[in-house]
């Protein structure tokens, strides 16, 4: 079992980022969130088998339909976070 965290810069608050997220992660067996910075970024915490994590986040960064707006993303692994359930967007 994996946790990263990433950042995604660019033109990634205002255009469904969160929502495609949230969507995308449908179809894998994740834990996770996804929210809106301050600073015009937006956070990722993803967690589960290393495989699913690696290819949700490719498949979100490579072909979902926000791809396009990522202009940079900052990603690291962290500790597990047992608080987790389910993948949801967090206001």
């Amino acid at each position: 079992m994996t946790t990263r965290r990433i950042i995604y810069e660019g033109r990634v608050q205002g255009v469904g980022f969160r929502y495609t997220a949230k969507n995308l992660a449908r179809g894998y067996d994740l834990l996770g969130t996804v929210r809106n910075l301050p600073d015009g970024t937006v956070e990722m915490i993803v967690a589960g088998e290393r495989a699913e994590v690696v290819e949700f986040l490719r498949d979100f960064r490579e072909d979902s339909a926000v791809a396009h707006h990522i202009k940079g993303m900052i990603e690291e692994e962290i500790v597990p976070l047992p608080e987790l359930q389910g993948f949801i967007i967090v206001t």
